[in-house]
């Protein structure tokens, strides 16, 4: 089969490999669509912590099982994707329920080789059921997980503001289940196209570009003097996130979904006199995923306005690069497999 693997940063070879055979207690998967995300993009660029090369990235994905054992109800023939976040089961995290945050997890396309390839072998208790969605729609619940579990992890309810930092693909989808828990969102970036489909795209009501030399003022504005009492970062930024700390109302919880190479800074009076909460959300699990296979099936989200580029497969080891640059207006890139 084919694989596409990333040799080192900045570079992409195509290469053969052995078409994976069926083990016990696996599945495999022949892979549809692959979403690229900014770990991608990051490893891509040789930022991206956790990391060796050479790895095969991609942990968007979707596809049809060719092969099953050990998971009752998945059938071959069915569209499915998967948590792509593999766990070991025996950890303190994994007997608290919090397999998201396994001390010994491997991430596929992180940890271990990715789903750029024709058929990916994954563990049969992390399938998916597809549950009439589309190949596209499947491959991007994994990264509207992460924006729904950092929502769960902050606890938001209704008529909060809340304050999300990026408007990447993460960022945005953590705006649309912030809206559907029913808060008032706030979006801060300094790319004003991206401020702009937030505005027209996914009706974001208060928008702030933080190049703005009065970002202070408009959240106070905006939220009659309060302050947002949730702020999360999902841009991966450490000046933003350092910054953020400032617009946090007293009694506020702080969430980090990006997450930066560096050490955070911050005046401990300032957190401390405001009774702050401070968390990190990473990945995402089952419950977050059934929440957003059942906000699609409810129309509460259309995952297909955040594809703005599509590729074949042969195609992608030309066009990667490109997705870097800004002024291509990237917001998901989806490639497409025969």
């Amino acid at each position: 089969m084919k694989t596409l693997v990333c040799t080192k940063p900045g570079e992409f070879e195509y290469a053969a490999a052995e078409q994976p055979q069926l083990k016990p207690g696996y599945a495999i998967i022949k892979i549809k669509r692959i979403g690229i995300c900014g770990t991608d993009l990051h490893a891509f660029e040789g930022t991206q912590p956790y990391f060796e090369y050479p790895r095969i990235l991609g942990h968007e994905l979707s596809g049809e099982i060719v092969a099953v054992d050990s998971a009752p109800g998945f059938e071959v023939g069915e569209a499915v994707t998967f948590i792509p976040y593999f766990n070991c089961g025996t950890c303190i995290a994994c007997r608290n329920g919090k397999q998201n945050a396994c001390e010994n997890i491997k991430v596929c396309g992180v940890h271990q080789d990715g789903g750029m390839v024709e058929y990916c072998s994954v563990p049969s208790y992390c399938l998916i059921h597809g549950e009439g969605l589309g190949f596209d729609a499947l491959a991007l619940i994994e990264p509207l997980s992460i924006g729904a579990h950092g929502i769960r992890r902050a606890g938001v309810t209704k008529g909060e503001f809340v304050l999300v930092i990026g408007a990447g693909p993460i960022g945005l989808g953590t705006m649309e289940f912030a809206r559907i828990a029913g808060a008032k969102v706030i979006a801060l970036d300094v790319n004003g196209e991206r401020l702009k489909f937030c505005k027209e795209k996914l009706q974001v009501p208060h928008i702030i570009n933080a190049m703005d030399v009065d970002v202070m003022a408009q959240l106070k504005s905006i939220t009659n003097g309060d302050m947002p009492t949730v702020v999360i970062d999902a841009s991966g930024n450490l000046k933003a996130i350092n910054n953020a700390f400032q617009y946090m109302s007293h009694g506020a919880r702080f969430v980090l979904i990006g997450l930066p190479q560096g050490e955070i800074c911050f005046s401990h009076p300032e957190f401390h006199k405001r009774e702050a909460t401070l968390m990190s959300s990473r990945n995402a699990t089952r419950e977050d995923f059934e929440h957003v296979i059942t906000s699609m099936k409810r129309k509460e989200i259309d995952p297909t306005t955040y594809i703005t580029h599509r590729v074949s497969f042969d195609q992608v080891k030309d066009e990667f690069e490109s997705w870097l640059n800004p002024s291509k207006g990237v917001i998901k890139a989806i490639v497409e497999m025969v």
